[in-house]
């Protein structure tokens, strides 16, 4: 079990030394401190096989984890915490929780979130690769959507576990340790699975949501050269990898969806802007040049933009 702590640290160094200390047991986060001279904080951090688990105690802190921390090439990793003392509050994928005592949620780490709690906490946190979950879980993803109630079935047993193993004997040999860290992961997975039908909605609805931020984006913005994912992610506030799994949920990628729009407003331009030739209207949503621009316009509607004008003019 590896002890980390603040204290022997003065003024300053207590906040920078915290922050170095998240960032080695979970991943780099952006910190902020009601008292950033004052802070004190204590973390012990032991791994239960494919299982890290932790436990934390400190002064009221704000944690974020912004775009530019994370790496797209990274496995995807997920942190569940169970606050033991005071409430935490919650954001991510557009969606605000609140997580009492009694309770816990899952965040992703491979997706930008915010995370507080305005009085001194207790927290226990496991942290596990997405790999752990994709055979024991049907879509991990949409784990964020909710906070889950440790306080009956399947959830109290799996919290209970926690705890237990939070308070193991630390002399557990190692194939121990690898068997309470697979039983961890059972009874999550049971815990999860069990109220999946409660959640299905709120994750559509999360998921809708960021469509139709993503899509109103899209079409503000149609001229814009520049059009990428990674621009239309940062944008609408998540990862280049969440903005992909959006879109295979819908049966096509970002860059189909951004082309068919650019299509459907040249189609119309092409109808309402009959003196422009055909090399402006190509310019002026990206094309890379006419010849490309009459091909897909021929792929989606199935006749060349210049029939299309003709058509219209008849």
């Amino acid at each position: 079990m590896a002890e980390l702590s603040t204290a022997g640290f003065r003024g300053a160094e207590r906040s920078a030394e915290w922050s170095r200390i998240i960032a080695k047991t979970y991943f780099p986060l952006q910190l902020d401190f009601k008292d950033p001279d004052r802070f004190m904080g204590r973390l012990s951090h032991r791994t239960f096989g494919n299982v890290a688990l932790s436990r934390l105690t400190s002064d009221p802190a704000s944690y974020k984890r912004e775009a530019s921390h994370i790496s797209e090439g990274l496995e995807e990793d997920y942190l569940v915490t169970i606050p033991r003392c005071t409430a935490v509050e919650f954001r991510q994928l557009g969606r605000d929780m609140r997580c009492a005592p009694g309770g816990f949620i899952i965040q992703r780490g491979d997706e930008p979130y915010r995370f507080r709690y305005e009085q001194t906490n207790d927290l226990i946190v496991l942290k596990l690769s997405k790999k752990e979950l994709v055979t024991r879980v049907s879509d991990p993803d949409g784990l964020c959507a909710r906070v889950f109630d440790a306080t009956t079935g399947t959830q109290q047993v799996f919290a209970a576990m926690v705890n237990m193993a939070q308070n193991s004997d630390a002399g557990l040999d190692a194939p121990a340790q690898r068997l309470l860290g697979s039983q961890l992961l059972a009874f999550l997975a049971l815990a999860i699975n069990n109220e999946k039908h409660d959640t299905s909605e709120a994750i559509s609805a999360v998921r809708a949501a960021h469509l139709a931020r993503i899509d109103q984006f899209i079409r503000k913005n149609i001229k814009v050269a520049d059009l990428s994912p990674e621009r239309i992610a940062a944008s609408c506030g998540i990862s280049k990898r969440y903005l992909h799994d959006l879109f295979r949920s819908v049966d096509k990628s970002v860059a189909q969806q951004v082309r068919d729009y650019r299509l459907a407003q040249a189609q119309i331009d092409l109808r309402t802007r009959s003196s422009e030739s055909l090399a402006t209207v190509a310019y002026r949503y990206s094309f890379a040049d006419q010849a490309q621009f009459s091909r897909l316009f021929r792929e989606k509607f199935g006749v060349t933009p210049s029939a299309y004008r003709a058509g219209a003019r008849a």
